[in-house]
Order: structure tokens, then sequence, then C-alpha cells
């Protein structure tokens, strides 16, 4: 006879998602099993936040140092130690990873289980190791992963993803990155800073997905000035003597066609839910077309279920605080099923970090949106610390000049995009804004020359100090 499990909610995976649900479920007196082949860590340390931002960080150290003869300060040539730096990567990343699993020491006896789990029925799960277990809900929440597709599948170890290119033992020489999100764009620009020839590939004509036609400029003008890029084109990667080579070709109203020898590639064409194995079919979901299932964010519920996503397989916003708010509701509405409360989700903001920091916060409503633009080029502070280059864009509701979302590309931009998103998810308007203090010199004085622009387009005047005794730059 099958060995059968019975809990009120059973979490499938213990990435950032899959914890908070479990968490959530069980503070709120349900009783719980989490379920995960390996209880390796969170993705955020094992392969993904972490190590790309250790990786950047020597990137830039090494680009500081390069420019520091703009300050009068000259330096001799520097050497990149390719070996050392990745072995610092990758020892930060198992300290970061080891701290995450030492987290589950928290979690009661009992409630984690080493499995692989496939549905046997909307409220039955089957465990690789013969036993099963019987929910009154399921949260699912086993995230996204990198796949090679068969083209790059065969070219072996001279094909990596995120999960692959930090286990690589010194820098290459020439590395083509396939993909211009933000995984691809944050990494072609570290490892082009550590002194490897980067060429950036992507089908689309647009980086990250860029709103603002400005931004974007803004963004590729200096992406171009440290690596090669080729937008609008498909490619075709083969092995070949010399490692890889790269056939890429227009797919569009374009003529860029060409051909060049990698010794690796990176492929970073995004990371699609994990949904394979689980035998989703037998959960009776609806699902759209990529075959995720139909949800309701406010609840995390899909459909009239008593099953849950979270995270990354959900395919909403595969960012790590909307990963944690995602387990959050759904480990809280599946100990309450069938009553479900609908949670106000925060205003989008997603932070790629390039340098500087690309941005895209709330809405842009195209129709009907007032906007105001900044140049960084001539802003004080940044002009002070050489780093003046770069374009935001906020974008306001007619009439009053409520802020509504904002694109940047700007020096300071993880700390102005943290700014914003408060702002407009607080409903403030331009006005609003600019009535609050700005310290002089700073990054954030920018933002004024954006936010009187959209003042002027509304009946609402601009607070009675802000057209004198304005600092140049700002």
């Amino acid at each position: 006879m099958t060995d059968s499990l019975k809990c009120d909610v059973a979490v499938i995976g213990a990435g950032t998602a899959g914890l908070a649900a479990e968490r959530a479920a069980r503070n709120n007196g349900a009783t719980t099993l989490l379920i995960d082949p390996h209880f390796a860590g969170t993705l955020c340390a094992t392969t993904g936040c972490m190590p790309s931002k250790l990786l950047i960080a020597a990137a830039e150290e090494a680009h500081r140092i390069e420019r520091a003869d703009t300050f009068g300060i000259i330096v001799g040539d520097i050497e990149i130690d390719g070996p050392a730096v990745m072995r610092r990567v990758r020892s930060e990343r198992d300290r970061f990873a080891r701290l995450t699993r030492e987290g589950f020491d928290n979690i009661p006896d009992g409630i984690m289980i080493e499995s692989r789990a496939r549905f046997l029925g909307p409220n039955r799960l089957a465990l690789a190791d013969g036993r099963e277990i019987e929910a009154k809900a399921i949260v699912i929440a086993t995230g996204g992963e990198a796949r090679l597709p068969p083209a790059y599948a065969r070219l072996g170890s001279r094909a990596l993803t995120h999960e692959s290119i930090f286990e690589i033992e010194d820098l290459p020489r020439r590395l083509a990155v396939v993909g211009s999100g933000p995984i691809g764009l944050e990494l072609a620009q570290a490892f082009a800073r550590l002194g490897v020839e980067v060429a950036l590939f992507d089908r689309a004509d647009t980086l990250a997905k860029v709103r603002c036609q400005r931004v974007h400029r803004a963004l590729l003008e200096t992406v171009e000035s440290e690596l090669s890029v080729h937008l609008g084109c498909d490619v075709e990667p083969e092995l070949s003597e010399e490692g890889v080579t790269i056939r890429w070709s227009a797919n569009g109203g374009g003529n860029e066609n060409g051909e060049e020898h990698f010794d690796l590639v990176l492929a970073a064409m995004g990371r699609p839910p994990a949904l394979e194995g689980l035998d989703i079919d037998k959960a009776g979901l609806d699902c759209d077309e990529h075959g995720v299932p139909c949800h309701d964010r406010a609840t995390m519920r899909c459909g009239d279920s008593a099953i849950f996503l979270a995270g990354d397989v959900a395919a909403d916003l595969p960012l790590l605080h909307e990963a944690s708010h995602d387990g959050a509701i759904a480990g809280r509405n599946a100990a309450r099923f069938p009553a479900a409360i609908k949670t106000d989700r925060y205003v989008p903001f997603a932070i790629t970090f390039t340098h500087p920091a690309l941005a895209t916060i709330g809405s842009a409503e195209d129709d009907g949106a007032i906007t105001g633009t900044v140049d960084f080029s001539d802003q004080g502070r940044a002009r002070v610390e050489a780093r003046n280059r770069g374009v935001l864009t906020l974008y306001a509701a007619a009439p009053d000049g409520r802020l509504i979302g904002a694109d940047l590309f700007a020096p300071a931009g993880e700390h102005l995009a943290h700014m914003l998103a408060w702002a407009i998810d607080t409903g403030m308007t331009a006005s609003e804004m600019l009535e609050r203090p700005f310290y002089h010199p700073t990054v954030e004085e920018g933002l004024k020359s954006a936010l009187r622009t959209i003042c002027a387009a509304t009946p609402i005047p601009l607070p009675d100090d802000q057209d004198k005794g304005v600092p140049p730059g700002s």
C-alpha cells in the first residue's frame, strides 16, 4: 500500500517564492509540506543576483581605475587576473548560498521533503520516492530555468547560461552574448570591462525592451562604446576550430550580415517557467498559450481551483521582491482557502545593473501621458564625478500631473528608481514632489527639470520657490 501524507498546504519548490509561501501558510495556521529535489538555496544566491553582481563589481572597479586620469590621477597599466576574478565570484557566491541554506534550519522538523513531485489530481501529488501527498491546497513555486535551444546545446561546453557562466576558470578572450535582456546586458558589459572582447546579439531592435526612445539611445550609445552590438538579427551558432562561429543576418528591413569566431557563447534568451515533469495536465487547470496556468495576480489563485502559483513559474515579473510577494499572497490564501483575499500589488519596477543603471518603473501610458525628460550630460553632481551620461523620462497623468511611471538610464539609477517607485505608489504629483527638499549637490536634483516640465503642462502652478535660486545643472 502506498504511503500517504496529508497536509493543509503543500508547496512545490524551495526558492524565494516557495519559502515565502510555506512560511505564510504556516503563520496562518496551516499544516505544511515543502517539497524540493535539492534544497540548494535560492536562485538569487546561487546563479542569479549575487554572482552576477560580484562579477559586475570587479568590472566596475577595473573601469574606475582605467578612468582615473580623468581626475588627474595617473595609474600605470593594469592587469586583470581572470582566474582570481572568477575565484572571488565563486567564493563569495558560495558564501551567500550557504547562508540561504542555513535558513532551512529555521523550518520545523517534518516539513521539508527532498524529492520531486508531480500531480495525480487537483489535490494529490506523487513523490519520486513512491509516497503520495493529499493537500487541501497546493502552491506551485518551481521557478524558471535556463534552457539551451537545440542549436546551442550542440555546442557542448562552449555554450553557457547564467547557471554555468560563473563556473569558468578564466575569462575568455572573446565572448558572444545572445540576448539583450537584463542577464545578457549586465554580463556583456561586465565581461567587456574586464578586458573580454564581447559581441551582443538580439532578434529585437531594442535593448532590454526599453520603452523610451531617448533612454534607449543613451543606453545604446554607452553599450556600443564598450562592445559590439548587433540588433534585429537572427543568429546561427556552430562549432569550429576556433571555438564557436556565429553567423548573423538581418531579420527585418536591415542589411547587416556577418560572421565572427568566439571562444564561448552565453545564451541569455530568457528563463521559461519550470513546469516540465509536474504533469500539470492532471491538475485540471486552464493554461495560456505558453502552458502557464491562468491565475489572478491579486490572489495568485488558478481559476476556481485550490492551486496557487508563486514566483518565476507564474511568468509575471521575474524579480526577487515580486517572487517574495507572490509567495506571501499565495501561502496566505492557500491556508485560508477558499476565502481568498485580494492584495494590491507593488508598482512594477525593474532594475538592470548596467553602469549607469537601467530601470523601468510603473506605466508609460503613451496615449495622453504628460512627460518630462532630463539629460544627465550636464547635471551638476554627475559631472563632478565624471559619470554625466544618461537620460530619465517621467510619465504623469493629466490633468493633475500624478506620477505614473519612469524610464531611466542614469547615474544613481538604482536609487532614483526606488524614490520614484515609492512616489508613484503613494500617488504623488510632480508638484508635490517638487515641494520636497532636494539636497544640493546631488544626482537626485536632476529630477527637478523633468518635474518642472510636467508641472508646466498642468493647471497646477509650480511651488513658489521653484523658479528662483536654481543651482546650475540641477
